[in-house]
């Protein structure tokens, strides 16, 4: 039997289609695993880019005291909130302060100051480091304030030879408060019981929620009178007989710049840079303030993450971290 006219021709047809098809689809599959390949390759140049920029980043930050062998004025910014967990903490004025010292080409170091205070420890901290590092490098200190500097602020800048105010500054608040809030009443009109169990019979002292104990109040304000007199003690010591006290010094008041120069809490009208010029005799100012690290900060987000992953995955899979 004979075969139909014209089938040879579709049946090479139907061959040149299906290899033609296969062609484009293994073309179509290569160029596919190649972009892949070009993409992991580009995702870990990225990845390698990133790594480098948190190096530099640390390098920066690590190298970012060095050594200046021309004369200058080394300046330390104090700013914000005194806290352990603040930029204004004393593990960074500290690192700083060592920085500066250190370095021969400092020809003194004026701490910048705009605080309105903070922690009392950590004002102590530094105040103590200052103390020491003037002692060991011989090196003279001032400070400078702008804005405010009040209560811990003014406890570091009484560690200094001499203060250096505008004459509008706000300078002062030689005092320690501990503050709170108490919603017995509130409770009461609302209906709502306390239930609190503890062990120890002060364990629940200053409890928003409990009524104030009278020895407990007591307790608290000889703490806080002592933490006071700590104040006083450093503020006489730094100060000296530029000091002219009054029954009000010591009373938490806020005085302008002139007043404090005035009472003695501070030297004189000045700023940074007539600081630099007039008083240390270098007009130059490094800056060697330890500031929040970029890099730092986006690499310990970065390991958090990861960590928060793992744990998340470990959990799921019903691992158990201890």
């Amino acid at each position: 039997m004979g075969l139909p006219a014209g089938s040879s021709g579709d049946r090479s047809r139907d061959v040149a289609w299906e290899r033609t098809t296969l062609e484009k689809l293994v073309f179509a599959t290569i160029r596919e695993q190649q972009a892949a390949r070009r993409w992991k390759l580009f995702s870990r140049l990225l990845w390698l880019v990133f790594l480098g920029f948190i190096a530099w980043m640390v390098y920066s930050a690590n190298s970012a005291g060095a050594s200046v062998s021309t004369p200058h004025t080394a300046v330390i910014e104090i700013r914000g909130e005194i806290a352990s967990d603040a930029e204004a903490s004393a593990e960074n004025v500290i690192a700083s302060l060592r920085s500066a010292f250190e370095d021969n080409g400092a020809q003194a170091v004026v701490l910048l100051i705009d605080s309105p205070g903070g922690s009392p420890v950590q004002a102590g901290i530094i105040n103590d480091e200052i103390t020491r590092l003037k002692a060991l490098h011989q090196k003279k200190v001032y400070a400078v304030v702008e804005e405010t500097c009040a209560s811990a602020a003014y406890y570091i800048a009484a560690a200094a030879d001499g203060i250096y105010v505008d004459k509008a500054s706000l300078v002062g608040s030689i005092g320690v408060l501990m503050d709170g809030f108490g919603f017995t009443g509130l409770m009461e009109k609302l209906g709502i019981e306390r239930r609190l169990m503890t062990a120890g019979a002060n364990k629940a002292m200053l409890d928003p929620f409990s009524p104030q104990d009278e020895a407990q109040r007591a307790y608290i304000q000889n703490m806080l009178a002592e933490i006071h007199a700590q104040f006083i003690a450093v503020v006489k010591s730094g100060r000296g007989d530029r000091l002219k006290e009054s029954p009000d010094t010591f009373s938490g008041l806020v005085w302008s710049g002139q007043q404090a120069v005035a009472l003695g809490l501070a030297d004189g009208l000045g700023s940074l840079d007539s600081v630099a010029r007039e008083i240390v005799k270098a007009e130059d100012i490094v800056d060697y303030t330890q500031r929040e690290n970029v890099g730092l900060r986006l690499a310990k987000q970065l390991g958090a993450s990861m960590g928060q992953g793992i744990f998340m995955a470990a959990r799921s899979a019903g691992v158990q971290l201890k």
